[in-house]
């Protein structure tokens, strides 16, 4: 039987990201990102809150992006895969730590404080697809007055031949 190992992760990021390099030259970028999971306490009713908080790396080109974009905040949407590590802490004693190997990222939100480029200075690259969607309502609302002008079609007649399937 196969095997799944895969984590997906919306969260924001607690501190500004951390970038090292290397012997190869290779990027590595470690962020730690925040979820929060909220519910109702069903003995006295009262919302409350719990935090988990968890540690990414990302490598290579990625590794990049994500050092260049990301910054204390950021809220980020993250797939990958969990690594265990082992190692020793200065007292001698061996531990592990499991951290989250990110293979694709996505920034969310908007892009104040991100460290890129301006609203009209061009794209973040191919990484922060999302970024754009913010134009897409806006000009929405603009369309609608005039589409209230026109009765609503009584049938399919009026839509689009142009659909892909």
């Amino acid at each position: 039987m196969a095997s799944v190992n895969k984590v997906i992760i919306v969260g924001n990021l607690g501190a500004d990201p951390e970038t090292r390099y290397l012997p190869s030259g290779d990027a590595v970028t470690s962020i730690r990102v925040a979820t929060t999971d909220r519910y109702k306490d069903k003995q006295t009713g009262e919302m409350k809150e719990a935090t988990e908080w968890h540690s990414i790396s990302f490598f290579a080109k990625l590794a990049e992006i994500a050092g260049q974009y990301l910054r204390k905040g950021s809220q980020v949407y993250v797939e990958g895969s969990l690594r265990t590590r082992k190692y020793t802490d200065k007292n001698g004693v061996e531990k592990y730590a499991t951290d989250i190997r990110a293979d694709s990222m996505q920034m969310l939100g908007s892009r104040q404080g991100m460290g890129g480029p301006s609203e009209d200075g061009g794209s973040g690259g191919g990484y922060a697809p999302r970024q754009a969607a913010p134009a897409r309502p806006a000009a929405a609302p603009a369309n609608r007055p005039a589409a209230a002008a026109k009765p609503a079609p009584s049938s399919f007649d009026d839509m689009d031949d142009d659909i892909p399937f």
